[in-house]
């Protein structure tokens, strides 16, 4: 068995009691306190150098080799979802509408064990290995956030690996694949203006309700009758706000909703389009609109072809060729993105669906994991960040 692996192995109960503690104590994005307060005392434990506050609550560790060497950027999310957990486990979260939804408790307590296994392999390998704890993953521009606090710099990572437990997949099984992986995000908002009146007498009114609900059916049919069939696009309309009252025609709809992509020129077939929508079914009816996009934005998941090679020789160092798969390109969003827009990288989705339960997918409040996969997370993370910096490559900026 490949060393790494086994350490890994002997690792298993304090993964599981870890990602429990976590699970059972959830933070919402840039308010993981005591979360980041458990990784930094972790990781000093270790004799890891640690800074604190890195976007707010995020933890870098500085885990250094046996001399000069490249720099791997391994980043670990840490928040949870405002959701309300009903999974009824024994570890289930004691913070009332928090929940560890979408399996960043497994990230962090993956990212501790990778900790004590690069701490305890110190003299086999050159270079240092950033160990990014991030905050605020989920649509709050965590990533960003340490970016502009400085985590690409001094020194600036040459790689940059991560993972993501899916428990969608099978578990056992690692989606390592170049390319296209996870799509961009976009937030919108939309307000239909129109005239509010008594229900009793349309005449005299513009209907907001009738004006936005004709525009939320125009605008899905943009997908379908502009975007070339070979194309990957989703524009999905989450939140429709209007009226106070059953005889009170509303005056103003408000909506708002998200565009994913892979293509930037589809991203901005998108928003033209839907501009052009909007003006035409307001200007059918007398009423006005607003359309905004948000200033949120995540690029696409793009991994690196070299980048994949690595995690892809470490991976079958450690697993069966058979544990390696393919998937699609999901239209769900990641901000370790904002990483491989500026750094070589591979993200790697993880298969970690319980076999024996019946659990939610992500964001769900019947969400969990395989526990099992903790441990092979980690070893795979850890034997990437060594594989490169014994065997360094050079590396393409551009996917």
């Amino acid at each position: 068995m490949n060393p790494i692996l086994q350490q890994a192995q002997t690792l298993h109960d304090s993964l599981l009691q870890w990602r429990r503690d976590l699970h059972q104590h959830p933070e919402l994005g840039f308010t993981e306190v005591r979360t980041a307060a458990k990784v930094a005392d972790h990781l000093r434990d270790l004799g890891i150098d640690v800074i604190t506050g890195i976007g707010k609550t995020g933890v870098v560790g500085m885990v250094k080799g046996n001399g000069p060497g490249p720099t791997v950027l391994l980043r670990f999310d840490m928040d949870a979802l405002p959701i309300s957990e009903e999974t009824g486990v024994a570890y289930a979260s004691q913070n009332q509408g928090v929940m560890h939804a979408c399996g960043h408790d497994g990230h962090t307590a993956i990212g501790m064990g990778v900790a004590q296994i690069l701490a305890a392999r110190r003299q086999q390998w050159p270079g240092q290995i950033k160990l990014l704890f991030q905050p605020a993953e989920e649509g709050l521009g965590g990533a960003m956030a340490t970016i502009r606090d400085g985590v690409l710099d001094n020194p600036r990572p040459d790689v940059a690996f991560g993972l993501h437990l899916w428990n969608q997949y099978p578990r056992g099984q690692f989606m390592v694949q170049a390319g296209p992986l996870m799509a961009a995000a976009d937030r919108f908002r939309i307000r239909i203006q129109g005239r509010g009146g008594h229900g009793g007498q349309p005449q005299d009114t513009i209907d907001a309700i009738l004006v936005a609900t004709q525009a939320a059916n125009a605008l899905h049919t943009i997908v379908s009758r502009n975007v070339p069939p070979a194309e990957m696009a989703v524009l999905s309309i989450g939140c429709f706000h209007g009226g106070s009252a059953f005889n009170i025609i509303a005056e103003t709809v408000t909506m708002n909703g998200t565009l994913r992509t892979f293509n930037p020129h589809i991203r901005d077939l998108l928003i033209r389009r839907m501009d052009e929508v909007l003006a035409g079914v307001c200007a059918a009816h007398g009423a006005s609109y607003e359309f905004e996009m948000d200033d949120f934005f995540t690029p696409a998941v793009i991994n690196h072809q070299q980048a994949t090679e690595v995690m892809r020789t470490a991976a079958l160092q450690l697993f069966a060729a058979q544990r390696l798969g393919r998937i699609s390109p999901m239209m769900v969003a990641e901000d370790m993105s904002e990483f491989l827009n500026r750094l070589p990288g591979c993200f790697v989705i993880v298969g970690a669906r319980p076999p024996d339960a019946e659990v939610g997918p992500h964001h769900n409040p019947h969400f969990n994991i395989d526990e099992t996969m903790l441990v092979d997370g980690a070893a795979l993370l850890a034997n990437a960040a060594i594989t490169y910096l014994n065997h360094p490559v050079a590396l393409s900026t551009s996917p």
